[in-house]
């Protein structure tokens, strides 16, 4: 069983970094989705992939795989470079 360790990124909506400091152990799905005929609704058998772990960092998460046989796979994230938000930088000679 493989899962996923990764950092998730900030969503587009927000400005703020809330809920992004946190690593997460997702489990990658083993059974293809299926759609119900009657009602239209999407449904799997597969139970894990319901189940997200939060840890508080990279090290912590690996442990916990390795603890339990199984596969992971790290998925490192991408850092931004801080902007400068200064009106007058908008307007500096950058020669």
């Amino acid at each position: 069983m493989t899962v996923r360790i990764y950092k998730p990124a900030k969503n587009a909506m927000q400005s703020g970094t809330r809920k992004t400091s946190k690593w997460v152990l997702e489990y990658s799905p083993e059974q293809h989705k299926h759609l119900d005929p009657l009602m239209g609704w999407t449904g799997s058998g597969d139970m894990h992939g319901q189940v997200r772990l939060k840890f508080d960092s990279r090290e912590h998460a690996i442990a916990y795989a390795e603890k339990n046989g199984l596969d992971y796979e790290v998925i490192e994230p991408h850092v931004r470079k801080p902007r400068i938000k200064s009106y007058a930088d908008a307007f500096a000679f950058k020669g």
